[in-house]
């Protein structure tokens, strides 16, 4: 009994040395930042591979047919022109000269056809009058023959006069057309975004297959759209009329309404690793679009699906093989979910979750892993 009495003390100060062990040994729990599963919006989209643009629906690069020197030059960079405005004319004095003898050559010729139809007409009222006096009696046959040879040369007289006033009139054709090849109308009602070349520059056209810069640059503001490249693999998925939302960097902060256009019927290599479809998008309001500038750089966003009212988590919560780590009792564990339309920020659950269940979505901590001890941040829900 003695040394029970005496050993008792030693063994509380053994078990509590042993408690005090345990206790500044035990395993810490991980601080995770944990999501509470609920319901909400998940969409599938698709994002562009690079950066799109905006681009006006009429835009053309035009230059003369021909070279010359630039004669006149009506418009400045940043004006707004109207269609069929003349824009730029380079000289034509010697077509302006032709031009002038075509015009005095078919006014010989017009000139010409009113003489020689008229003895043709006097002929062949001849010819008439020599017939009756044949049939009366007066004259012979011959003299009626006679009469009507000359009227039918006098006739053909009249029809070379009438072809000559067309060749004339074929020629002024002609010339007026080659005059056009050095004058730049505007096809559009647009805005003059560039001119190459100054007043008594030599304007010269691209030869083929060696790009110079256009003589003017002409742009259609009024109507604006996106192009954007998306990745080959994406391609099957993209049908025109799906809604798509355009953020451009210049406006940060507004998103747009969009919808697809078209898509190309073909892939665009620009390296090797990169092969893309370029994808074009209509804004739903036009309106929201004015004021834009082409070129401006742009991303879309096109949306595949969406559940509007759907059980999800975000994407980051989620491991290979389509798990996740459920906090239970201050333990993660491990479970494996069949999920649904997905996208960076969110993935729809269809199975293995319920609402109001906590899970892991600070996966790279050390530590984190199923059996883990935690503890939820501060902040975390």
């Amino acid at each position: 009994m003695k040394f029970m009495r005496r050993a008792l003390p030693l063994l509380a100060i053994l078990a509590a040395l042993a408690a005090a062990g345990w206790w500044f040994t035990r395993p810490k729990p991980v601080a995770v930042v944990v999501h509470e599963v609920a319901r909400g919006v998940v969409e599938a989209t698709l994002a562009n591979t690079r950066a799109g643009e905006i681009e006006a629906c009429q835009r053309t690069k035009m230059a003369t047919i021909v070279g010359g020197r630039i004669e006149y030059l009506g418009v400045k960079e940043g004006d707004r022109v109207q269609a069929g405005q003349v824009l730029m004319r380079l000289w034509h004095g010697d077509l302006d000269a032709r031009l002038a003898v075509n015009q005095a050559q078919l006014a010989t010729a017009r000139q010409r056809v009113r003489e020689a139809c008229t003895v043709a007409d006097n002929a062949a009222r001849e010819a008439e009058r020599q017939a009756q006096l044949v049939q009366r009696g007066f004259v012979s046959a011959s003299v009626e023959e006679k009469a009507r040879t000359e009227a039918r040369a006098r006739r053909a007289t009249c029809d070379t006069a009438r072809a000559d006033v067309a060749t004339a009139q074929a020629q002024i054709d002609a010339t007026t057309t080659e005059r056009q090849r050095l004058v730049l109308v505007a096809p559009f009602a647009g805005t003059v975004a560039k001119i190459t070349g100054e007043l008594g520059e030599i304007s010269i056209p691209s030869p083929p297959g060696v790009p110079t810069p256009p003589a003017i640059d002409l742009i259609d503001d009024s109507c604006l759209y996106v192009t954007a490249p998306m990745d080959e693999v994406d391609a099957p998925k993209i049908r025109p009329g799906q809604p798509v939302r355009i953020t451009l960097e210049a406006l940060a902060g507004r998103v747009f309404d969009g919808r697809v256009k078209r898509v190309a019927p073909y892939i665009t290599a620009v390296e090797k690793q990169a092969r893309t479809v370029e994808v074009d998008v209509d804004f739903v309001h036009p309106e929201e679009a004015k004021g834009m500038l082409v070129g401006y750089s742009a991303d879309v966003e096109i949306v595949l699906a969406t559940r509007p009212d759907t059980l999800r988590i975000p994407t980051a919560a989620l491991r290979e093989g389509s798990k996740v780590l459920v906090v239970e009792d201050g333990r993660l564990v491990e479970r494996t979910v069949k999920t649904g339309v997905a996208n960076w920020e969110y993935t729809e659950v269809l199975e293995g979750l319920n609402a109001g269940e906590r899970i892991v979505t600070s996966l790279e901590r050390e530590g984190v892993k199923a059996g883990a001890h935690v503890v939820a941040e501060p902040g975390s829900r």
